[in-house]
């Protein structure tokens, strides 16, 4: 009998990284997110996994152990993607933003629970300009655990997700079981476009399109396949509205309600949340709760699944199989004596 990894996630969102761990065959014990707006979405979709909304800063260890009846050591892995706003390079990359420094409480539960692995996701614009000194703060303080820690970019259209989406991503592994960190290959076959993936979606989404507002209409008009308004602009602004391209992945999708991607077909029809959605990987089963804003948002901020599941099934292929299979021999000898 297959023995399910045992996972708990914080900063979860609606649960993008939820749905690749259980894609991967984990068991998720908690998840953790202190937006409303994710519960809801969250609880929609995975009604069996226990949702605390709460601020991670409240969180403490002997909580979680209590709830889950894990000790310390037990957890499998512990995932989290603390908020990138002040990082991100689709916004104003504040150094002082105070959602920097939440990766400490993500660090501060690894020293708590002490699980076998951690996994960390975080946007590129983390590791370059005046970003970089927050960057090396992470991998210092990484440096300071019993971990065995490594950080890779990872571009989520190489892992079946038809978006250009890159991101960085740590794992470590305790330093006791003398492994190194992997990561998963990036996934043979050809690329998944922004094509393959919505074109049975052109005619039964128009409906659900948001037409372009009459201020941004001349650029709508103007925008070709794959060109973004800054283009056009005279002050180089409005980079967040463009035009996917068909026979492309689609670019990083990001929290714009205002603004956003561009139809391929239709120049002047935003995508809808479904085609959304599919863009990043998530079936058309997936159901998320909220103003069209608020979907966009959620999209924009979540780990896409199809990313995070290759993460997770090489972690447990890799190395927590290897670990389950060594630990029930040390029970079997134990009990043998």
């Amino acid at each position: 009998m297959e023995i399910k990894p045992k996972i708990i996630s914080i900063f979860a969102g609606c649960g993008g990284s939820s749905l690749g761990y259980q894609m991967a065959g984990y068991n998720e014990l908690l998840a953790i997110d202190f937006d409303k707006n994710c519960e809801e979405t969250f609880n929609t979709n995975f009604p069996n996994i226990p949702f605390w909304c709460k601020d991670i800063t409240t969180i403490t260890s002997s909580r979680i152990f209590e709830f889950t009846g894990l000790k310390l050591g037990e957890l499998d892995l512990l995932d989290g993607s603390p908020p990138c706003q002040g990082f991100s390079v689709a916004g104003k990359r504040k150094v002082n933003d105070k959602r920097n420094i939440l990766f400490l409480e993500f660090i501060r539960l690894i020293r708590e629970l002490s699980p076998k692995v951690f996994v960390m996701e975080n946007v590129l614009g983390l590791s370059f300009g005046e970003m970089k000194g927050i960057f090396n703060e992470i991998m210092n303080e990484f440096g300071k655990l019993p971990y065995k820690t490594k950080c890779r970019m990872m571009n989520a259209k190489n892992y079946n997700v038809p978006q250009a989406r890159k991101r960085l991503i740590w794992i470590g592994i305790r330093k006791d079981f003398g492994i190194e960190p992997v990561f998963p290959s990036p996934t043979s076959g050809n690329i998944i476009t922004a094509g393959m993936a919505i074109k049975d979606l052109e005619e039964s989404e128009k409906k659900n399109r948001k037409e372009i507002t009459n201020g941004l209409r001349w650029y709508g008009e103007k925008l070709k396949l794959g060109e973004n308004a800054a283009k056009y602009h005279k002050k180089g602004s409005l980079f967040g509205l463009r035009r996917i391209k068909r026979d492309s992945p689609c670019p990083t999708i990001i929290k714009s309600a205002g603004t956003g991607l561009l139809h391929y077909k239709y120049s002047l029809q935003f995508l809808s949340i479904r085609e959304l959605a599919r863009l990043t990987s998530f079936p058309d089963s997936f159901e998320f709760i909220g103003s069209r804003g608020i979907q966009i948002d959620m999209i924009g901020n979540c780990v896409p699944p199809r990313m995070m599941e290759a993460i997770a099934r090489i972690i447990k292929e890799k190395i927590l199989d290897g670990l389950q299979i060594e630990i029930r021999l040390v029970d079997k000898i134990k009990k043998g004596r």
